[in-house]
C-alpha cells in the first residue's frame, strides 16, 4: 500500500519535499493557501489552513500530516489529533515554535542556554529591562515573526510603544518578548530529525550569514570551535524535551564571551538545511518525510568536505530566473540551481544555489559567482 503524506502550506519547503516523496514512492498531497504558490505543482487542494472543515477534509485518508509552516491554529491541530490523525510535529510541540514567550519559558525550564529575557506588557516594564541590561535590547512579537519581521533592536522603550498599543487594541491582552542584545561572533544552526519512536539523527552544525534579517548564506560544516560540539547536544535535548517529530532547526548565537545561546526554533525543514539536498547522503526533506511516517532515518553524512548554499534574494529586476540560466550554467557548471517558482520581489527568497567541493573558500566563491547571475 502506498503511504500518503499531507503537507499543510504551499511554500518552497513543501515544493522541495515533492522530489523526495517521488523518489520514495510516496503519495504526497499539499494544501496550498492560494493558486500559483511555490508548491502548486503538487497541490491537490487550495484552501484556508485556518478553517477547520477545510483542513479535516484535506486530512482524510492520509497516513501522516506535516507542515510547510508553523501557523496552523492550535484548535485545528487538536481537532486533527482528536480524530486519530498522525500529526507531526504535534500541537504540544508546535506551540513552542508558534509562541516565542512559551518557547523561552520552556527552554529555560529545561535548563537550556538562552539569552537573558523577560515578558513585558508595558512600556514601563521594557524601560526597566533596558536599565538592567545595558540600555539596549531586542524586542520581538510573540507570534508571527520570521525573516527579521516582528523583531526590533531598541534603546528606548518608546521605540516599541506602537506594538504595546496594538496589543492593547487587540482586546485579548498579551505581551512582548524582550531579550538581551547578544554580542555574537557568528550565527550557527543545528538540524535534528526525530521520529515518533525516539530515533534521532543530526547533521553537522552549519554557519549562517544573515542579510537584513534574512538568511543569505549557509556554510556546511561550520568551522570547528569550542561551541560546535555543544550544538548537537542542545539540538538533541530540545527535540526530546519538546517532543518534536520531523526536522527541527535550532538557530544559535556563538557569543564573543564564549557562550552558545538558542535564538530561534523551526519545527520543519529550514533554510539552514537546504545545502543537504546535494551536501548530505539524506537531505532534510527526505529525512523529514521518513521521520513523520516513523520510518528509519537515513545517514546524514556529508557527500563532500564542504557545501555552501546561497539564497537568491529578490531575483532579477527584469525577466525571470530561467532567463539567467544560460549564463549562470555556462559560468558555473558545478552549481546546483533551485528555483522556487516565485515572482521576483525585493528581499523575497526566490531560489537558492548550492555548490559542493573539497575546499570551503573555493566552494563559496563558485556559489556566490553563480548566484550573482540572478541579481
Amino acid at each position: 500500500m502506498t503511504l500518503k503524506v499531507g503537507v499543510i502550506g504551499g511554500g518552497q519547503l513543501a515544493r522541495m519535499m515533492i522530489p523526495a516523496a517521488i523518489n520514495l514512492g510516496l503519495d504526497i498531497r499539499v494544501l496550498a493557501e492560494a493558486d500559483g504558490m511555490s508548491a502548486g505543482l503538487g497541490a491537490t487542494a487550495v484552501g484556508d489552513y485556518r478553517d477547520e472543515a477545510t483542513v479535516l477534509a484535506f486530512a482524510e485518508g492520509l497516513d501522516a500530516i506535516t507542515f510547510d509552516h508553523e501557523h496552523v491554529p492550535q484548535a485545528i491541530l487538536h481537532a486533527l489529533v482528536d480524530r486519530g490523525y498522525q500529526v507531526h510535529p504535534g500541537p504540544d510541540a508546535l506551540r513552542y515554535a508558534q509562541d516565542k514567550l512559551d518557547m523561552r519559558a520552556k527552554l529555560s525550564e529545561l535548563g537550556l542556554p538562552v539569552p537573558v529575557w523577560a515578558r513585558v506588557e508595558t512600556v514601563t516594564e521594557l524601560e526597566q529591562f533596558l536599565a538592567d541590561n545595558g540600555g539596549a535590547a531586542v524586542v520581538k512579537t510573540a507570534r508571527g515573526g520570521y525573516d527579521g519581521k516582528g523583531v526590533r533592536v531598541v534603546r528606548s522603550a518608546d521605540e516599541a510603544e506602537d506594538w504595546f498599543r496594538t496589543l492593547a487594541e487587540d482586546g485579548r491582552g498579551g505581551a512582548l518578548l524582550v531579550e538581551e542584545l547578544v554580542d555574537f561572533r557568528r550565527e550557527l544552526a543545528q538540524l535534528v530529525a526525530r521520529r515518533p519512536n525516539g530515533e534521532i539523527a543530526t547533521w553537522p552544525v552549519v554557519e549562517t550569514v544573515q542579510q537584513d534579517g534574512v538568511c543569505a548564506e549557509v556554510i556546511a560544516p561550520a568551522e570547528t570551535s569550542i561551541a560546535t560540539p555543544l550544538a548537537e547536544n542542545i539540538g538533541r535535548r530540545i527535540a526530546e524535551g519538546l517532543g518534536v517529530t520531523g526536522v527541527l532547526a535550532v538557530e544559535l548565537f556563538e557569543t564573543t564571551d564564549g557562550r552558545l545561546l538558542v535564538n530561534e526554533l523551526a519545527m520543519r525543514p529550514h533554510n539552514s538545511g537546504h545545502f543537504s539536498i546535494e551536501g548530505s547522503v539524506t537531505s532534510q526533506f527526505e529525512q523529514h518525510l521518513r521521520a513523520v511516517l516513523d520510518l528509519p532515518l537515513g545517514s546524514t553524512a556529508a557527500t563532500a568536505p564542504a557545501s555552501v548554499m546561497i539564497n537568491i534574494l529578490g531575483g532579477p529586476a527584469e525577466g525571470t530566473l530561467s532567463d539567467r540560466y544560460p549564463a549562470a550554467m555556462a559560468a558555473q557548471p558545478t552549481a546546483k540551481i533551485h528555483n522556487y517558482g516565485k515572482d521576483p520581489r525585493p528581499g523575497r527568497k526566490v531560489g537558492h544555489i548550492t555548490v559542493t567541493g573539497d575546499e570551503v573558500d573555493e566552494v563559496a566563491y563558485r556559489a556566490r559567482a553563480a548566484a550573482s547571475h540572478f541579481q
